[in-house]
């Protein structure tokens, strides 16, 4: 399929800049099988789902991945911005660094907060040990393990997705409104934002429906963000991304299905995760590793039955995933409903609900 299947016109004006309050206020588009169109709330979701359903959920935590420092290279220095990517050991990460074509492998950077030009307070420092394509380095740090996390926790900044860095920065209120309520699993760059619409209140709500839920982790990379730069979708390559579903969440899940009950994932990174877990026969698998599965109209879904996920960018994989698992005529019709309907898109928007096309 070629790259312009997957274009809509989005206006700005549709780009959600801040959650609702309640977390579960927030509107919720269902498109059934067959693609009928429904209007409701994300606080109706148990109205939506039936005894013996099981939510899944990414509990992966969102670590403050934007470093800001210098560059300094004999007399010269250089503000660099560095987000992180994908831990590659105890001390070292690939990351995404601005400006890249001004670093070169041996180069040191000194991150931290800068108060004047002399020094940089709560410093952390590192080394570029490799310079790859469009902007990627593989940073050494002299701090490793434990420490190096309480390094880069108390240097970095919540690293929101560019459509909103690009029109505000980023602040106290993103640490709490960027993080799910039971993310647990430190390691991803950014949010599975579908689970951001959980609320305790709508939980207790699940639970007294009889809709139980089980959590697998995947670490979320940067490159969920990055475009598709190939004509033909076929030659884009996913960046890998670390996950686990164990032991006890998969044998709950197929359980599930033996019984009779119907999966839903709670977000695409969810979904991609039960994915690479399971065999050809839809048994979901314990896994532990890197995935890079790539999703496309004509794969042939083995999991859910359902999926909780927000409103996706043209052009994107995630979009491209959504209209694999629903159907890409019925998601441009939903889409189209949804920005006539003003319901608000990407990470802070708001969700919809999706039934696969084949059930």
């Amino acid at each position: 399929m070629r790259l312009a299947d997957f274009d809509f016109d989005l206006p700005e004006t549709r780009i959600a800049l801040r959650p609702v309050s309640p977390r579960d206020a927030a509107r919720l588009l269902v498109v059934a099988n067959g693609g009928a169109l429904a209007d409701r709330h994300v606080r109706d979701l148990p109205d939506l789902l039936r005894p013996g359903d099981a939510l899944v959920f990414n509990d992966t935590r969102v670590i403050p991945a934007r470093l800001r420092g210098v560059r300094r290279r004999d007399e010269g220095v250089v503000a660099v911005e560095a987000t992180l990517l994908r831990r590659l050991t105890a001390s070292r990460w690939s990351a995404f660094a601005r400006p890249g074509r001004r670093l070169a492998a041996g180069d040191r950077i000194v991150f931290g907060e800068a108060r004047d030009r002399a020094c940089l307070l709560g410093t952390l420092e590192a080394t570029v040990v490799e310079k790859g394509e469009g902007g990627e380095v593989t940073l050494a740090f002299d701090l490793a393990g434990p420490d190096l996390d309480m390094a880069i926790a108390a240097s970095g900044a919540m690293p929101l997705p560019p459509y909103i860095a690009s029109r505000r920065s980023e602040d106290e209120r993103d640490l709490t409104d960027y993080q799910t309520i039971y993310a647990r699993e430190d390691g991803s760059v950014a949010a599975p934002t579908a689970g951001l619409h959980f609320t305790p209140e709508l939980m207790a709500a699940l639970d007294a429906r009889g809709v139980s839920r089980s959590f697998v982790t995947l670490h979320v990379g940067a490159g969920t963000f990055l475009p598709v730069k190939t004509d033909d979708v076929a030659d884009h390559r996913m960046h890998a991304e670390t996950g686990e579903v164990s032991a006890e969440t998969a044998g709950a899940l197929n359980d599930v299905r033996r019984r009779g009950g119907r999966i839903v994932a709670v977000g695409t990174t969810a979904l991609r995760l039960l994915e690479s877990a399971a065999d050809e026969a839809g048994v979901i698998r314990p896994f532990s590793g890197e995935t890079s599965i790539f999703i496309t109209p004509g794969y042939r879904f083995r999991t859910a039955e359902g999926l909780v996920t927000n409103f996706h960018l043209p052009r994107s994989t995630l979009f491209m995933l959504v209209g694999a698992f629903s159907g890409l005529e019925a998601m441009r019709a939903a889409y189209a409903h949804a920005i006539a309907e003003d319901y608000r898109f990407y990470s802070y928007g708001d969700a919809s609900l999706l039934w696969r096309a084949d059930t």
